[in-house]
């Protein structure tokens, strides 16, 4: 902060300038862990989706808890992980923060919200989400059976179309 000069002081103690910065020049992502903007954000099996605040997902989620319905010998810290797991990926394939449009799709798609869903989709999401609050390669298999064009639906489309039949809201197999 500059002093005042209305303020005495001593020649000594006074601020002096003897040098200023130069003007930096135009940046370039050449550190090892940068992302190249040609290349962009890097996809595949266990990397995960980059986006901005997705751990604001696990606060939305917190507020679903009470209407979370599991199965015998499920875990609801396993549901809530593997579905926010999805939320993320539907948030950051719009470059956004989660909403709570994205947990509800999370869950819904899995069956752990509104009517009580197939037995099928109970027995093969069962043996998923054991363990999925602890173990990553857990979470990334859930994540990874849920296609990208299913994640663009809205919540009142996924809501009817896994009425209609949840294999075709995932790839099974």
């Amino acid at each position: 902060m500059g002093q005042p000069e209305f303020v005495p002081a001593l020649e000594r103690d006074r601020v002096h300038v003897t040098g200023r910065l130069p003007v930096p020049g135009p940046w370039e992502a050449d550190r090892p862990g940068d992302v190249k903007a040609t290349g962009g954000q890097p996809r595949g099996p266990w990397l995960g989706s980059a986006g901005p605040d997705q751990g604001y997902a696990l606060r939305l989620a917190s507020r679903l808890r009470t209407r979370v319905t599991l199965a015998p010998g499920e875990s609801l810290d396993d549901a809530v992980t593997g579905c926010v797991e999805v939320a993320m990926k539907r948030a950051s394939l719009y470059g956004r923060a989660p909403v709570m449009a994205d947990v509800e799709i999370g869950f819904t798609l899995w069956g752990f919200l509104g009517d009580s869903p197939e037995p099928e989709l109970v027995a093969f999401r069962g043996a998923m989400f054991a363990g999925a609050a602890h173990h990553y390669a857990e979470r990334r298999a859930i994540v990874d059976h849920v296609p990208e064009e299913t994640l663009r639906l809205t919540l009142a489309e996924v809501q009817a179309r896994v009425k209609a039949g949840w294999r075709a809201l995932m790839t099974v197999g």
